[in-house]
């Protein structure tokens, strides 16, 4: 059986773009994961002005 999980977030204040935490985050979860048996399909960012998907741009 394959299971996916995503991962997701608010960016406050509007703020949508992407930052070097986020990235970093991304790939601890990513990792954590795979000890688990955890695949970590999608990481996305929510903001006021609309969503960030890792996934959408090949960075998962």
């Amino acid at each position: 059986m394959c299971e996916w999980y995503y991962l997701a977030h608010n960016h406050p204040g509007s703020q949508l773009s992407l930052g070097e935490a986020d990235i970093r985050l991304t790939r601890k979860i990513v990792e954590g994961g795979k000890l688990l048996g955890i695949e970590v399909h999608d990481h996305i960012i929510f903001s006021a002005y609309g969503y960030y998907r890792f996934g959408d741009e090949w960075m998962m």
